[in-house]
């Protein structure tokens, strides 16, 4: 597995899947659900390109990057699960113009859709990884929590993976794509904020002073 003209994450990857072939992949994608800025749009296609040489196994890098995917998840599940809700309270009480009541609300709309927000969420970039943590806080039912975290990690690596498989020497172009709609979603995320804190900020000036 040449790895000549890569650089940074990339080579890093390949370097992974050179040494520990399949299972380094599944390392790679545990790793990037740790730390997010290693973009699993870079991980993935590559690992589909290396698959595409005859250099590594189809069902063998799907297994390993979902298996890495449901482990690094499982970690962020356990540090939700530490910080706890009264910690969590705790933090929320001190962010100004949020209350207690927005966390109340939001733990009551996990509670009814936590499941289909692991599933879909592992399809999101960025919120892939940090879906994680609520989920911890939630104290979610592990089973559940790794069925539709495998299963929405397992449509989204096969994605990414088949996407490099099909485009060879062109694999990076998924990153590109993938980059527009994380560009969107980042988007979409700071005017969901704008609108709250412009709410927020209304209701204080309508509120009686004194």
């Amino acid at each position: 597995m040449a790895s000549s003209g890569l650089g940074g994450i990339a080579e890093w990857a390949t370097g992974l899947m050179e040494t520990l072939g399949a299972p380094g992949a599944g390392l790679a994608v545990a790793l990037e659900n740790l730390f997010p800025p290693l973009p699993s749009e870079v991980i993935l296609p590559l690992a589909g390109f290396t698959v595409s040489k005859g250099e590594l196994v189809l069902w063998q890098v799907l297994l390993w990057t979902t298996v890495g995917s449901v482990v690094g998840a499982l970690a962020l599940y356990g540090l939700g699960a530490l910080l706890g809700r009264e910690r969590m309270h705790a933090l929320v009480a001190k962010v100004p113009l949020v209350k207690t009541e927005d966390v109340r609300k939001t733990e009551a709309w996990f509670a009814d859709h936590g499941r289909k927000t692991v599933f879909f969420g592992r399809m999101i970039p960025i919120f892939r990884s940090l879906i994680s943590i609520p989920a911890g806080v939630e104290r979610m039912p592990l089973l559940p929590f790794v069925v539709f975290t495998a299963m929405g990690s397992f449509l989204w690596n096969t994605l990414l993976v088949m996407g490099g498989y099909l485009l060879g020497e062109q694999w990076s172009l998924v990153e590109t794509y993938v980059g527009v709609i994380t560009y969107v979603v980042i988007g979409l995320v700071l005017l969901a904020v704008a609108v709250f804190v412009w709410k927020r900020l209304a209701e204080r000036r309508k509120a009686p002073q004194g």
